[in-house]
């Protein structure tokens, strides 16, 4: 069996590695690992690092853009898992292009290339951005798609482009939706490794507006386990939401990180909201655990301790991320 990883290098992608080859996900043991990853600044091949010496990964540093790159790569690919995508919603707002360069039509180049060589399962890793906002109860997969960010427009477009290669050619394709992820690896620009880094450095963290937004936390492993049950069994054609049960408004998680790190108030600062920030993020993931027996596992409180610890005692993989941003 061969798997095709996109964006293999990556926060989310690169933890799926890790464990397929760690042996966590038994379906697809003694499976060849091919991560394709352009290598933008949130692409590390060092996060592959623990793996790197294990004969059954192959990585290829190239474009999703690429059009005979993806159709040599899926030749002889048995199942795709395309992670790839621009993802900060802060860098879309100040300029939209290379999000919809690389999450429309990198991913219809992905597609139209799994078409060509029969790839027998493709499974499109989206996010729960692509409904909008919502105030009270959790999204269904039925729900509209209502996004409010270039970002999250952009990956509903590639959603709705997985769901017509289904419907028009019948390619094997099923859409999963995560809420916000977190665990080791993550690039520093994202909210809660910015914060934990910055706090443990003594410096300021900035909160968005009253502080009050609502996001949904799943941990990264059980995103990509998630994601690996979709892999083995979803239907094609559906959408998945992948959920991990713990909303906290931001001002909440804030105060967590704080105890976490020894910090207090005085390293906040409060900053402008972000143009078109959705007020709440809320998942139902009902349907994956009826059909698949999905259920998040990792406890919030002990994933977040680990996580912290986990930046606290690598300082050597984040530090020259974050001066290589401050430079650029």
């Amino acid at each position: 069996m061969r798997i095709l990883v996109t964006g293999g290098a990556g926060f989310i992608g690169s933890h799926y590695v890790r464990q397929l080859l760690g042996g966590a996900y038994p379906a697809f043991a003694g499976a060849e690992v091919v991560v394709l990853d352009k290598l933008t600044y949130a692409g590390n091949e060092k996060n592959l690092d623990p793996v790197a010496d294990d004969p059954r990964l192959r990585f290829v540093r190239g474009d999703i853009c690429d059009r005979e790159l993806t159709r040599e790569l899926m030749t002889g690919t048995d199942v795709v898992v395309h992670f790839a995508a621009e993802s900060h919603v802060d860098r879309s707002i100040d300029g939209a292009d290379a999000f919809v360069v690389t999450n429309v039509l990198g991913t219809n180049t992905l597609l139209n290339s799994a078409l060509e060589t029969g790839v027998g399962k493709f499974v499109h890793v989206s996010t729960d951005e692509v409904y909008g906002s919502i105030d009270t109860g959790s999204w269904p997969e039925e729900h509209a798609l209502e996004p409010n960010s270039p970002y999250s427009a952009a990956k509903a477009g590639s959603d709705l482009l997985a769901r017509a290669y289904f419907r028009t050619h019948g390619l094997p394709v099923c859409v999963t939706r995560c809420s916000n992820n977190y665990g080791p690896y993550q690039f520093p620009e994202k909210m809660l490794p910015l914060f934990v880094t910055n706090l443990i450095d003594g410096l300021e963290v900035p909160l968005y507006g009253d502080g009050l937004n609502v996001r949904d936390w799943l941990h990264v492993t059980d995103h990509c386990r998630g994601v690996q049950l979709v892999a083995e069994s979803g239907r094609p054609g559906e959408v998945y939401n992948i959920g991990g049960g713990t909303e906290l408004t931001n001002r909440e998680l804030t105060g967590r990180l704080l105890a976490a790190t020894g910090r207090d108030w005085s390293l906040v600062r409060e900053v402008p909201d972000r143009k078109g920030h959705d007020r709440r993020y809320s998942v139902d993931h009902g349907k994956i655990a009826e059909e698949l027996g999905y259920r998040p596992v990792v406890d919030f409180e002990t994933g977040l301790a680990e996580t912290v610890e986990w930046y606290a005692t690598h300082r050597d993989w984040w530090e020259p991320l974050k001066a290589q941003a401050v430079a650029g």
